[in-house]
């Protein structure tokens, strides 16, 4: 078993843990540590209290006293030198023309070391700025880029709902947000309204999401957004252009023209009845036209005859002639070809090269040609 205490370094920041070795140490002591940093000043928020060895991360460091009025004075001289560090710092970002941003300046304990913290689009070349800031306060230099979600944890502010910011209260760490819970919790899938001031999804979606899951501890499988479906995304609507099952991640084409990949935790896919009603409204118009289309030519259009048998008894006329043949209704399948010659069988063999109008005229007025020859 292992005595250990919770030690926060700032305000809202993460709590890390020490053993207590032979000193009385309670809740709200000022003490000094030694951390991979150098040795730090430290407050503590969690009491003494007994772990198992398999809980702690070995080797465990002591607390090596409690802080003194001298060590506090040292705190406040150091915060005074903070704010002319950041002063140079950002004059010698100026002079070098650095696309980045200094958020926030931090001083060790023991002025071991003077870290800088930055936000910028992309990596950054500061080698020569290093050298820069190490000629001129004479100790170790480290530059620090970190994120949006950090900048507002360190510089604060008040977020929508007109209270101070809860990443820089009471928030240690930063858990993940996706734009489902906003869904499930029925709120406005607006990115402005669900975004805190650093521009990402607000960390107190997170607080009620365990209440919408429908009393089931199982977690929902993501399932990929349809490739060419309409999509909720936290930098706005778009569509869906292509996926990456590798990585999980969708390539999403806005409607400003702008291409972002998102994850797929962090877009929602419209609903059908969601989609633009324009789109639909024109393809129902279009069914609707060539429906009645289709109607109308089917009314115009003559009815087929209907097969029948030839012992039926009906008239059946020939293709070749106007006149119809079995005019006197016999009903056992039999024609009468009335004065049509009869040829033998020779003549059946043969066949007429004559054209077709010819023929026809010759059948219809069979002496004609004999006259005519």
């Amino acid at each position: 078993m292992q005595t250990i205490v919770g030690v926060r370094f700032k305000k809202a920041g993460k709590i890390y843990y020490f053993g207590i070795g032979p000193l009385e140490i309670k809740t709200g002591d000022d003490v000094i540590v030694e951390t991979a940093r150098g040795v730090e000043f430290g407050h503590v928020v969690l009491g003494p209290r007994q772990v198992d060895d398999a809980e702690v991360t070995l080797p465990l460091k002591a607390v090596q006293r409690k802080a003194t009025d001298e060590d506090r004075e040292r705190v406040k001289s150091n915060h005074e030198q903070e704010k002319e560090a950041m002063r140079i710092c950002e004059e010698k970002i100026a002079a070098r023309n650095l696309p980045m941003k200094l958020v926030d300046v931090e001083y060790t304990f023991d002025i071991n070391k003077i870290v800088f913290y930055f936000t910028a689009d992309g990596r950054v070349d500061f080698r020569e700025l290093v050298k820069d800031l190490a000629a001129v306060f004479r100790t170790r230099i480290e530059l620090r880029q970190i994120g949006v979600r950090d900048e507002a944890k360190m510089l604060g502010g008040i977020g929508c709902c007109g209270r101070p910011l809860c990443c820089a209260t009471f928030l240690g760490e930063f858990a993940p947000v996706s734009i489902r819970m906003a869904k499930e919790q029925n709120l406005s899938l607006n990115p402005t309204k669900i975004s805190g001031i650093c521009g990402r999804l607000m960390c107190c979606l997170k607080y009620e999401s365990e209440c919408y899951c429908d009393q089931c501890p199982v977690q929902k499988k993501v399932q990929p957004p349809a490739q060419g479906s309409r999509v909720v995304s936290i930098e706005g609507e778009g569509r869906v252009i292509s996926l990456n099952q590798q990585r999980r991640t969708a390539t999403i084409l806005l409607d400003d023209g702008k291409t972002i990949v998102a994850s797929w935790e962090d877009v929602v896919e419209k609903e059908p009845e969601e989609e633009d009603l324009a789109n639909v409204a024109a393809l129902a118009a279009i069914a609707a036209i060539q429906a009645e289309a289709a109607e109308n030519g089917m009314g115009d259009r003559p009815r087929g005859r209907r097969r029948r048998s030839r012992g039926d008894g009906e008239h059946r006329r020939d293709k070749g002639s106007k006149e119809g043949y079995g005019n006197e209704g016999h009903g056992h399948g039999k024609r009468d070809f009335g004065d049509r010659p009869h040829r033998d069988k020779g003549q059946r063999d043969h066949k007429d090269r004559r054209p077709r109008r010819e023929r026809r005229d010759n059948h219809e007025n069979p002496g004609t040609n004999e006259a005519n020859e």
